[in-house]
């Protein structure tokens, strides 16, 4: 049921990126499940044209992605380090096809949402969830920042990055150095009379 859901959305991004249909085109007949247990599990059959269609669960599988639920948002963001904890079985080729059109693949919201609501409105829509989302990354580093600076110089919990590495180098100059007299040592024993 959630395939079929998601076919209309997906096959219009698809139609606004021709490119996207043309990378799928030599896919077609090849199905890829989607996996984030425990709660979702469909799959797609790619069509002759480069759109998707809902697999029947008879399908043999072609490749198979698998996602941990956290991923979600992070995937939606568009962040490209999300797709390396994306588990994949299968036809590595298609499923790497799959994923490069996944990252790459943009919504056009403001032209979607004007022949709704006409240009300048979709435009000042957009504009306002742009700024919105602006915002929420800034006070999520603003916040990030402050407690780190708090943990580090008002309540000493974590280490300053400073010290860190002094610490790092410190050890580094002591093992060298006891590297150093053990083979003097060595040296020494070789040499003394017995």
């Amino acid at each position: 049921m959630l395939a079929s859901v998601a076919i209309a959305p997906l096959n219009h991004l698809l139609r606004g990126e021709s490119w996207a249909r043309k990378r799928l085109q030599p896919c077609a007949g090849k199905t890829a499940r989607f996996c984030i247990p425990p709660f979702v599990d469909f799959a797609l059959i790619v069509q002759p044209n480069g759109e998707v269609a809902t697999a029947v669960d008879a399908a043999a599988t072609d490749a198979t992605l698998t996602f941990v639920p956290g991923l979600l948002p992070r995937l939606l963001a568009h962040d490209a380090d999300a797709y390396r904890n994306i588990h994949i079985s299968g036809d590595n080729a298609f499923a790497e096809e799959l994923l490069h059109i996944g990252k790459n693949l943009h919504w056009d919201a403001e032209q979607d949402l004007s022949l709704i609501m006409g240009d300048i409105l979709a435009h000042r829509v957009v504009q306002a969830g742009d700024n919105l989302l602006q915002w929420h990354t800034d006070t999520l580093r603003n916040l990030s920042q402050t407690l780190a600076e708090y943990w580090t110089e008002e309540q000493p919990l974590l280490a300053k990055p400073a010290y860190v590495r002094k610490f790092i180098d410190d050890v580094s100059t002591l093992r060298n150095d006891a590297e150093q007299l053990e083979n003097r040592v060595e040296k020494l024993s070789h040499k003394a009379p017995l």
